[in-house]
Order: structure tokens, then C-alpha cells, then sequence
């Protein structure tokens, strides 16, 4: 027996309502403590069981609003990702171009990041809504956002994917390196996709609709060299300006 269970135990013998007669049960607030659990006990240690205890029910209890722990994980990663929808800082549309748009959005994503270090790992570990989307930017909504963004700031579509691409391959590199060193695990943690999902409407996300051939397309290679080059680029600038 759990801690948890013990202190549910204790409060309905003292008289008292368990948890979750006190506060109604719903999905959201079982998304919520299993964030809040990830935050504080990992991961690997997440079950239903310890789920359901820690809200004063069992976890036969929660299957009424998540199937399982798959569908609870994919959960984790929606909601960490919609966050961004209540960060004043990041924007849909560019308004004062498209640099500020992108490091709105990137510091939106590192904020998300460093407030669930150890959650932060699923954003890249989960299958995304299409084989082609790239983590951390992976949902559809914000992959939307940016391609018609950088489109309206006169990207062609080729020049937004390449973009798409170099940012999300930034972006995740980088965090996942952060995040490991505020204790998240960032080695393999579920099973990636098998092929058996079903492909996303895109009725509502038309520039995602017209790009998804080239978003699809494999450029890991040539991403890497033009990474490496960049750096290599920047470490000759700080050389130069260590000479000068």
C-alpha cells in the first residue's frame, strides 16, 4: 500500500470525503496529476495504480476517462504543447517579422521545457499526429502557425520547410541536452510508432496539407552537415573576435 492510498485511507475513517469526492473527476485533472507525478517521481515510476492513488481513487477508476497509459502519455504531450496557446510571448502570426516570431516561439517551447524537464523527453518519444512532423513543434496547430507564417513573411514553401526543419532540429537538440541536466531521461522511454496510425485530417491546416510531401521528404544528412557548417561558422567568429 501506497502512502498515498494510506493517507486516502485515514481520511475517510476520520470522517472526511476521499480526494476525489472532494474535487470531481474528470480528464484534465487526471492529465494534471500525472504531469504533477512525472515532475516529481519520473517517469518510469508513472502507473495507473499510483496514478489512481494519488487522486484517492483506483485505477480501475481512471479507465472511465483514459483507456490506458498510452492514451495518457499522448495526453501529457497535447497538453504540454497547448500551453503555449496561454504564453502571452509566443504568437501565431508574425507581427514584427519573422526573427521575432521565431524566437517568440522558441523561447514559448523552452519554457515548456524547463517547467516539465522530465516530462519534456515524451514530446520527442511519442508518435506525432503525421510521420513527418518533427518534435518539439509537432503539433499540427503550431506546425500550421509557422508554415503560414513564414510564408506570409515571403518564404517559398521550399525555404518554410527547410526552415521547419533546421528550427525543430535546433530546438530539440538543444532542449533535450537542457533538460537532462535537471534530471530528466532522456534515453529511450516508449515504443515510437508502428505504422498502424491512422493519417490526420488536414482539411483545417492547409499549408501543413500543401507542404506535407516535402515535410515528408528525408534530409537528416544534409541537416546535419548544415548544422555542423553553421557551427563551425560561429566558432570561426569567436575565434576571430578572441584574435582581435
Amino acid at each position: 500500500m501506497t502512502d498515498e492510498t494510506m493517507d486516502a485511507d485515514a481520511d475517510v475513517v476520520a470522517g472526511n470525503p476521499p480526494p476525489s469526492a472532494r474535487v470531481p473527476l474528470d480528464r484534465e485533472r487526471i492529465i494534471r496529476a500525472a504531469i504533477d507525478h512525472i515532475d516529481t517521481a519520473g517517469l518510469p515510476s508513472l502507473t495507473m495504480r499510483r496514478l489512481g492513488a494519488s487522486l484517492g481513487v483506483e485505477a480501475m477508476s481512471l479507465y472511465r476517462y483514459v483507456p490506458g497509459r498510452e492514451d495518457l502519455l499522448d495526453a501529457v504531450v497535447n497538453h504540454l504543447i497547448n500551453t503555449m496557446y496561454d504564453d502571452d510571448d509566443v504568437l501565431d502570426m508574425p507581427q514584427d517579422g519573422w526573427q521575432d516570431f521565431l524566437q517568440r516561439l522558441a523561447h514559448g517551447v523552452r519554457r515548456v521545457a524547463l517547467a516539465h524537464p522530465k516530462a519534456f523527453p515524451l514530446v520527442a518519444s511519442r508518435p506525432p499526429e503525421a510521420p513527418w512532423l518533427r518534435p518539439p513543434l509537432r503539433s499540427l496547430h503550431w506546425v500550421e502557425s509557422f508554415l503560414a507564417g513564414l510564408s506570409r513573411e515571403g518564404f517559398s514553401d521550399d525555404a518554410a520547410v527547410a526552415a521547419y526543419r533546421g528550427f525543430t532540429s535546433f530546438l530539440l537538440g538543444h532542449l533535450l541536452l537542457e533538460v537532462s541536466t535537471h534530471g530528466a531521461d532522456v534515453g529511450p522511454l516508449d515504443v515510437l510508432d508502428d505504422g498502424s496510425q491512422e493519417p490526420p485530417k488536414l482539411d483545417a491546416y492547409p499549408h501543413v496539407a500543401k507542404m506535407s510531401g516535402a515535410l515528408s521528404e528525408d534530409h537528416a544528412a544534409a541537416e546535419f552537415e548544415e548544422s555542423l557548417e553553421n557551427l563551425l561558422d560561429r566558432l570561426q567568429l569567436l575565434r576571430l573576435e578572441a584574435d582581435s
